[in-house]
C-alpha cells in the first residue's frame, strides 16, 4: 500500500510539472536567434540561414507577419465589481531595419501586434502595415494593439507628425500616443525594445535604445490605457511588417514575452548578425574594383589552371610493363573514389605496416577494404607483387580473400574483401557490454582457421606461411563464420622446398620460440600461433595477460595442466555452457600445438583430426616447460623487465582485415 501511494505521489509530482511547464511555455518564452523556431507565418516572412526572422524584403508592396504559433489567455479576470482585466505583460525584442536606398530611405514599417488572428486576413501593405486596411481601420470589432515603429509617417494621412516615430494604435492607425524616435530607426543597425504594460494600474510603458547601449531610465512613450475593452480571451502576439513603392527589409533578431512578469533578457552575444547596409554609391565603386584587379584575375586563373594539370600529371600512375600484364590489379583512381579520397572518416583499422580503409567500389558498388602501405620492402617491387598475385589466386571459404592490388610512386594498395562483423578478438576481448561469444561459435570458428591453414599448408599449389595469426587477424563475416585476413606478412614457397631466412615477425605471444634463433618462418610457426589462438579462445585472455598473474597464457594453462585442473582457465563469461569433452580436447590440443619443440607439433592436417574427433590427442608433448617460454621472451626482448613488455603489448586495437598489432613495423 505505501507502494503504491509513493506511486502516485511521484506520478502527481511529474504531471503538475508538466501541465505547469507547459502552461508557461506559451506565456513565456524567449528566442535569442530563430533558428529552428516554430513560428506561424505568412507573406513574404521567412527565417533565414543564419536565424534572423526577415518580416519583409526589399521588394515593393508585400506583407510579412510572424506571430506566436499558439494563442495566449490574456489571463482576464473577474473582480469584485464583474469588469474584465487583462494581465499584465512584458516583451522585449531586437530590430533591424535596413532600406532600400540609404539616401531616400525605405518603407513603411512594422508593428508588435496582438491580434485575435495570426493571419490578418485582408490587411493591407504600405501605411497600414499589415495591420488593417481602407474598410476595418478604427473599428473597435478589430481587437487589435499594437505598437508601430513607423518609417515614412506623414504620407499615410493617419496624423502622424514625422516619419520615423513610435506610437501606440489600438484598432487602428491613428495612434493614441506617439512620439519620435531618439534615433534613425532606417540605419541597418539592431534596436531594442522594451514593451510593459501594467493591467493593474492600466498602464503602458514603451522604451528602446541602440543594442549596445543600456537601457534609457526614461521611456520614450509612458501612456495610461485600459487594453480590457479591446482585447479578449485568446489572443497571438507577433509581427507585422510592409512595403510600399520604397522598401525595406525588417528584420527582429531575438525575441521574448512574458504574462505577468518581467520578460527574460535577451542574451545579445547569441543573436544573429544583420546584413551589411550598401550605400548608394556602393555599387560603382564595386564594380570599379572589380575592374582593377580583372587582369591578375586572368593570370591567377591561368596559373592555376597549369597547377592543375601538373598536379593530375603527378598523380596519373605511370605503369611499367611488366604491370600492365598482371591479373589483379586495380585502377588508383577507383580505389581513391572508393575511400571518398582516404578520408580519415573510412579509416577502419591503423597498424605498423598502414592503415585501412572502408570503401566501395564505383562501378560495381561492391564493398572492399584498402590497406595502403608505404613499401619499404628490402626486396624488390616486381617480387612483392608476383607473391600478391599468387596469394590473389588463393580461394578457400574460411579466408579473406585478397581481391588485388595497386602501385602508385612508393605506395602499394591492398585490396581484401570487406567483412561487417570485425575481428575475433572484438567480441572476445574487447567488446564492454553482456555479449558472450558462445562455445558452439567459437568451436565452429577455430575449426574453420584450421582448415584455412591445411588449405595454406598443404592443399594449394604452393606452401603459404601466413606469419601472424592471431584473434585480431581472424574476421567474422555475418554468419559469424571465421575467416583468416591480413596476408600482409605471408611467405611463399614450392612444396619440397626450405623456407628463406627473414626477420622476426609477428604479434607478441604467437611468436613461435625458434623464430628467435633461426628466422625462418615455416608452417610449424604458423602451427605454434594456432595454438595461441585456441588457448585465447577457451580462456577468453590475450596471450600475455598480466592479469593471470604469469608471464603468458600459455604458462597459465601449462601450469594449470600439470596440477590437473586444467579446466580452471576455461573463460568464466561461458558460465559452464560448453561441451566438455570438446573445451578439454581444445585446451590440450593448444598446448599440444605450441610445444617448445617444433617436431612435435602437429600438422595441420592432423589437427583437423583431433577436432572432428576422427583421432585421440596423444599423451607425450602436450604441454612443455614454462620456464622455457620465459627464455624465449628474454631471448627476444634482452634484459628489458618482461613485465614491461607485457603490459607495453597486452591491448590489442585491431580491426578489419588486417594486422594493427605487430611486433615488426614493415615487410
Amino acid at each position: 500500500m505505501k507502494i503504491m501511494v509513493s506511486i502516485t505521489l511521484v506520478f502527481l509530482v511529474f504531471f503538475f510539472a508538466y501541465v505547469e511547464g507547459n502552461s508557461q511555455k506559451d506565456d513565456d518564452f524567449i528566442f535569442n536567434g530563430f533558428k529552428g523556431a516554430n513560428l506561424s507565418m505568412d507573406g513574404s516572412s521567412i527565417i533565414t540561414p543564419n536565424g534572423l526572422l526577415q518580416l519583409t524584403n526589399q521588394t515593393g508592396y508585400i506583407i510579412g507577419h510572424a506571430f506566436y504559433p499558439s494563442p495566449i489567455n490574456m489571463f482576464i479576470e473577474q473582480n469584485s465589481s464583474n469588469t474584465s482585466t487583462v494581465s499584465s505583460f512584458s516583451t522585449s525584442f531586437v530590430f533591424g531595419i535596413i532600406p532600400s536606398d540609404l539616401k531616400q530611405g525605405g518603407g513603411h514599417g512594422f508593428a508588435f501586434a496582438i491580434s485575435p488572428d495570426s493571419k490578418l486576413s485582408g490587411s493591407s501593405s504600405s501605411h497600414f502595415l499589415g495591420l488593417f486596411n481602407d474598410a476595418n481601420n478604427g473599428n473597435p470589432m478589430n481587437h487589435v494593439f499594437a505598437v508601430e515603429f513607423d518609417t515614412v509617417g506623414a504620407a499615410g494621412g493617419f496624423g502622424d507628425h514625422d516619419s520615423n516615430h513610435v506610437g501606440i494604435d489600438v484598432n487602428g492607425l491613428n495612434s493614441i500616443a506617439q512620439e519620435p524616435a531618439t534615433m534613425t530607426m532606417e540605419n541597418g543597425e539592431p534596436i531594442k525594445v522594451w514593451i510593459e504594460y501594467d493591467g493593474v494600474h492600466k498602464h503602458i510603458n514603451v522604451t528602446l535604445s541602440p543594442l549596445d547601449v543600456p537601457r534609457p531610465s526614461k521611456p520614450l512613450l509612458s501612456e495610461p490605457l485600459d487594453l480590457s475593452k479591446t482585447l479578449i480571451d485568446s489572443m497571438y502576439v507577433g509581427f507585422s511588417a510592409s512595403t510600399a513603392k520604397l522598401a525595406s527589409s525588417h528584420y527582429i533578431l531575438g525575441w521574448s514575452f512574458r504574462l505577468n512578469g518581467t520578460a527574460k533578457e535577451i542574451e545579445s552575444s547569441l543573436l544573429p548578425s544583420l546584413p551589411q547596409v550598401k550605400s548608394p554609391g556602393d555599387s560603382k565603386r564595386h564594380a570599379a574594383l572589380a575592374l582593377i584587379p580583372a587582369t591578375f584575375l586572368v593570370i591567377a586563373v591561368v596559373a592555376l589552371w597549369y597547377m592543375y594539370r601538373m598536379r593530375k600529371k603527378r598523380q596519373e600512375e605511370s605503369l611499367e610493363d611488366w604491370e600492365l600484364d598482371c591479373p589483379h590489379r586495380f585502377g588508383y583512381k577507383d580505389l581513391h573514389i572508393a575511400t571518398k579520397g582516404f578520408k580519415a572518416s573510412e579509416v577502419i583499422g591503423i597498424g605498423g605496416f598502414g592503415t585501412v580503409y572502408k570503401g566501395v567500389l564505383p562501378k560495381t558498388g561492391e564493398q572492399i577494404a584498402v590497406k595502403r602501405i608505404l613499401h619499404g620492402s628490402r626486396q624488390g617491387v616486381r617480387e612483392f607483387v608476383a607473391e600478391i598475385e599468387s596469394l590473389g589466386r588463393l580461394r578457400h571459404k574460411n579466408l579473406v580473400h585478397l581481391l588485388g592490388w595497386c602501385k602508385r610512386n612508393e605506395d602499394l594498395l591492398l585490396v581484401y574483401d570487406f567483412i561487417p562483423n570485425g575481428s575475433l578478438d572484438l567480441f572476445l576481448l574487447i567488446r564492454q557490454d553482456n555479449f558472450v561469444l558462445s562455445w558452439e561459435k567459437r568451436f565452429k570458428i577455430v575449426r574453420g582457421i584450421a582448415s584455412a591453414l591445411l588449405y595454406l599448408h598443404q592443399d594449394w599449389e604452393q606452401v603459404v606461411v601466413h606469419r601472424d595469426i592471431k584473434a585480431s587477424n581472424i574476421l567474422l563475416d555475418v554468419d559469424m563464420n571465421g575467416r583468416l585476413g591480413d596476408f600482409g606478412l605471408a611467405r611463399l614457397y614450392d612444396h619440397g622446398e626450405n623456407p628463406r631466412t627473414t626477420h622476426v615477425v609477428g604479434t607478441l605471444g604467437y611468436i613461435a620460440p625458434e623464430l628467435s634463433r633461426t628466422g625462418k618462418a615455416t608452417v610449424r610457426t604458423d602451427v605454434f600461433a594456432y595454438g595461441t589462438l585456441l588457448l585465447v579462445v577457451a580462456c577468453g585472455k590475450r596471450p600475455v595477460d598480466p592479469v593471470v598473474g604469469h608471464s603468458t597464457l600459455l604458462d597459465w594453462v601449462t601450469e594449470c595442466y600439470h596440477a590437473d585442473r586444467v579446466m580452471d582457465v576455461v573463460d568464466p563469461k561461458l558460465n559452464s555452457a560448453y561441451v566438455i569433452e570438446e573445451m578439454e580436447m581444445v585446451l590440450k590440443l593448444g598446448l599440444l600445438c605450441s610445444n617448445w619443440n617444433p617436431e612435435s607439433r602437429p600438422s595441420m592436417r592432423q589437427v583437423m583430426r583431433f577436432l572432428d574427433g576422427d583421432d585421440p590427442l596423444p599423451t607425450d608433448g602436450i604441454a612443455t616447460d614454462a620456464y622455457l617460454h620465459s627464455q624465449h621472451f628474454k631471448s627476444i626482448f634482452g634484459d628489458v623487465e618482461l613485465k614491461n613488455v607485457i603490459t607495453s603489448h597486452s591491448q590489442s586495437s585491431s580491426i578489419g582485415p588486417v594486422s594493427t598489432n605487430s611486433f615488426e613495423g614493415g615487410r
